[in-house]
């Protein structure tokens, strides 16, 4: 979902590189912006470069001099070609002025972000016209910014709020901040980091590469002075590398496709009037923001076996630049028995990667469409615990015993990340109401943990020594591989 939203920032602020944005394009900047940061504020590593491009190139726009594209009458674009309007028809990432074909919008004159340039002349009164309307330009875009900050401050400023009121800083608990966040800055960490985390998203099901790689990472590091598993650069107590080719959705590399994203990344970079010659510069100012979003990622974020799925937004905004370099390799002029090899390869890339797509969508776990604990022939209970099964009769023995002692106000012990929702669900009454629940434990000094004294029941998760504790004299604790149960005398 992160990514999704960072998607709908990145269309938004490159629409925004070749027109000036209405109070609608606005609002919805503001909206991406905000959702993304409530979904998962890692997201704002990419949606804040390209607020940054969208801004720039705003800026540009207001105080470039007045053309035709402003009167009644059309315009002309980059291309040279007319056009009947100056609103970009193409959608999405690809659409806003990137692509190496004539638009059907045009892109403004004297606007280097969207790469043309004007040969035009004006007079002295319409230069002074011009000066008037780029003030007052740079006066809207200002105002645009703050809009945008604003809409996205109201979308997700009461949950940083209740978080910043509730552990006195807005990104959580110290315990939270310590185990995602870098906590170290040098080059060196920075480094191996980064080569880490290049690792497990690109990683295949070749054993000997993914060793070789892993080695060389690990003995590299060791060289210039960083243990490759220093807490202070990984999350918990994880140990690099882990294998993460395989279809499972918290873990799975994206080798393929992230591979094709490098390349049209490099190639934008290097050489984008091949890409996009009445783009360039919008190309590889796209480009650097993508790029700067990876820098940051792996600047602030912890390696993880699990960080695959926190890159994913990034991938999302990298893919288009895979998209037109393919497209400018496609359309060049080659000789034939190249472009028959060329086109042999990206075509034998894409069906790899569009059959790894397929495939870890009907045989990923763990929601497949096919196969054992399939969505569609696995009920929704048991397909909530397809990674545990064995929990799933833990859960329901120790609920049975609650209902039948009749329990009202029920005690809750659990650790850092243990299943709670089960609890929620089995513990409804006969006519569905939820379960008075309670917590015996809390990190919040302003906010004490209820007393065990005062439930009827209490339900475990995880530890038996941490329940054990919790547990009054003279009750009867039950508790098996995962799950528990504490129940007074006479229940």
């Amino acid at each position: 979902m992160a990514a999704a939203w960072a998607g709908c920032a990145g269309t938004l602020a490159l629409d925004g590189l070749r027109r000036r944005a209405d109070v609608g394009s606005l609002l919805a900047l503001g909206a991406a912006t905000g959702l993304t940061a409530l979904t998962k504020t890692s997201g704002l590593l990419a949606v804040g470069p390209l607020l940054v491009l969208w801004g720039v190139a705003q800026l540009r726009l207001a105080l470039r001099p007045a053309t035709t594209d402003e009167g009644p009458a059309s315009a002309t674009d980059g291309a040279g070609s007319t056009s009947a309007s100056p609103v970009p028809t193409a959608s999405g990432l690809a659409g806003a002025g990137l692509t190496g074909t004539a638009s059907a919008s045009p892109v403004p004159a004297g606007s280097e972000l969207a790469g043309s340039t004007s040969a035009g002349s004006a007079s002295v009164g319409a230069g002074s016209a011009g000066e008037g309307r780029g003030a007052v330009g740079v006066v809207r875009t200002i105002a645009g910014s703050l809009l945008v900050l604003l809409v996205a401050a109201a979308v997700v400023g009461p949950f940083l709020a209740r978080v910043t009121v509730e552990f006195g800083h807005p990104l959580g608990p110290p315990r939270l901040r310590e185990s995602i966040p870098m906590e170290r800055h040098d080059p060196a960490s920075i480094l191996v980091n980064a080569l880490r985390i290049g690792h497990t998203a690109f990683d295949t099901p070749l054993a000997p590469l993914r060793a070789g790689t892993a080695g060389a990472i690990t003995d590299g590091s060791r060289a210039i002075g960083v243990d490759p598993q220093d807490r202070a650069i990984t999350f918990g107590r994880e140990v690099f590398p882990v294998p993460a080719w395989y279809p499972d959705e918290d873990r799975v590399a994206f080798p393929l496709a992230g591979t094709l994203a490098l390349l049209g990344a490099v190639f934008a970079l290097a050489r984008p009037a091949r890409i996009s010659p009445t783009a360039p510069v919008a190309l590889r100012a796209y480009a650097v923001a993508v790029v700067v979003a990876v820098g940051l990622h792996t600047a602030t974020i912890k390696w993880q076996p699990w960080g695959n799925r926190l890159l994913l937004y990034a991938l999302v905004a990298a893919v288009p630049l895979a998209g037109l370099w393919l497209d400018a390799l496609l359309r060049r002029r080659l000789r034939p028995g190249r472009r028959s090899v060329v086109a042999g390869l990206v075509v034998s890339m894409l069906a790899a990667s569009a059959l790894a797509g397929v495939l870890a969508l009907s045989y990923g776990f763990p929601r497949r469409l096919v196969g054992a604990g399939s969505v569609f022939t696995t009920s929704e209970w048991d397909t909530r615990f397809l990674r545990r099964p064995h929990w799933a009769e833990e859960f329901r023995w120790a609920a049975a015993a609650v209902r039948a002692s009749d329990a009202r106000r029920i005690g809750l012990v659990q650790q850092n990340d243990n299943w709670e929702y089960p609890w929620w669900l089995l513990l409804r009454d006969e006519a569905g109401r939820s379960p008075e629940l309670v917590a015996l434990q809390s990190v919040l000094a302003d906010r004490p943990p209820a007393d065990p004294a005062s439930v009827d029941a209490i339900v475990c998760t995880g530890s038996r020594t941490a329940c054990a504790k919790l547990v009054p004299a003279g009750w009867t604790l039950e508790f098996r591989d995962y799950v528990g149960y504490a129940l007074p005398p006479g229940r």
